[in-house]
């Protein structure tokens, strides 16, 4: 019997400091995230980030915590329950952090009976952090709870014409009436050196203006060269000329170096530039998040008024859009039909 899971980043039980520190603990300390030996990295996290980052992260999560709970998974679970109406296998829902753990989803779905599973993380482009994280994880337990268990994983979607079409319809739908000087796309930042450790050729990903651009197989797993083709295609679909559009990367931590341009650096030059109503969309995301919601609709909103900026947009993710869910339901009856 066939079945689905979905799974998405995860998010504290609450938006306070006692919560969000263990949360942060299993995010930070995940070998995919901050990929450096274990000591080391229980230096940094625990002796370092834990002492101060709790309550900063709390007060940010506390501005966009809703009655209902973490945006992230009351988004999730909307989707998670669209999407059981439109395909006929069973779907579960996990989270690769917290408590709504890849384990009680593997587990919900053996219960109903599933021996083959279509295991899909939220995440558009492949990276170490997000995706691979996530596989090897769902590999660890089925080969130790769930040995009977075949798991199908479906790879980064960035690049299909339904996931662009849908991006594309929506970012359409949410601009329409707000006339923007500039679109910006900006994705999620990881560090230079996970595109280096993922280049499955060792040579080919030089993070340059070149590498992307030039077909190679690195690209199946090069999270730079999807972000750029993501915005390549939705920006051809939506016929945005050249000049009125820019992609850069956000969420960086202090340290190492990232991928750039950097989304804060960039939306602060922008209103002397000339960029007086600006919009921002967040390609690397399918639902709204502390990244998203915090980070960009209030902060970046906040410091691109303060320089001078005169209007700001934030471009809502897909989140349980209709046409979204629909998408990801004709993967669904496409594979279970197989």
């Amino acid at each position: 019997m066939k079945g689905v899971l979905l799974v998405n980043l995860g998010s504290p039980e609450s938006p306070t400091p006692k919560d969000v520190k263990p949360y942060l603990d299993e995010f930070l300390m995940d070998k995919y995230v901050i990929d450096v030996p274990y000591l080391l990295r229980a230096l940094l996290v625990r002796g370092i980030i834990l002492q101060t980052r709790p309550k900063k992260s709390a007060e940010a999560y506390s501005q966009i915590w809703t009655k209902e709970g973490s945006p992230l998974i009351v988004i999730s679970k909307k989707m998670h329950q669209k999407l059981e109406k439109l395909v006929d296998v069973p779907v579960a829902l996990a989270m690769r952090y917290g408590t709504m753990t890849i384990q009680k989803g593997l587990q919900e779905l053996k219960d109903k009976g599933v021996t083959d599973v279509m295991l899909l993380a939220l995440y558009p482009q492949y990276a170490m952090a997000s995706t691979t994280t996530i596989w090897a994880l769902a590999d660890e337990l089925q080969q130790k709870h769930f040995p009977e268990m075949k798991i199908t994983k479906v790879p980064a979607f960035y690049n299909k014409p339904d996931f662009i079409q849908a991006l594309a319809h929506s970012i359409k739908k949410h601009l329409e009436g707000f006339e923007y000087d500039h679109l910006l796309f900006s994705y999620h930042g990881i560090p230079k050196r996970h595109i280096r450790k993922t280049d499955v050729t060792k040579s080919h990903c030089t993070i340059d203006n070149k590498c992307c651009v030039t077909a190679s197989p690195a690209h199946e797993f090069c999270y730079r060269h999807q972000c750029f083709e993501t915005t390549r295609q939705v920006v051809e679909l939506l016929g945005i000329p050249e000049g009125k559009y820019s992609q850069t990367f956000q969420s960086r931590l202090a340290g190492d170096k990232w991928l750039t341009p950097y989304t804060d650096v960039e939306i602060n030059k922008m209103p002397k530039k000339g960029v007086k109503k600006l919009a921002v969309v967040t390609p690397a995301f399918v639902s709204d998040c502390l990244e998203t919601l915090e980070e960009i609709a209030m902060r970046a909103n906040e410091e691109f008024i303060e320089n001078d900026g005169e209007e700001f947009f934030a471009v809502p993710c897909l989140n349980d859009e209709d046409e979204w869910c629909q998408v990801v339901a004709n993967w669904v009856n496409e594979w279970s039909k197989k």
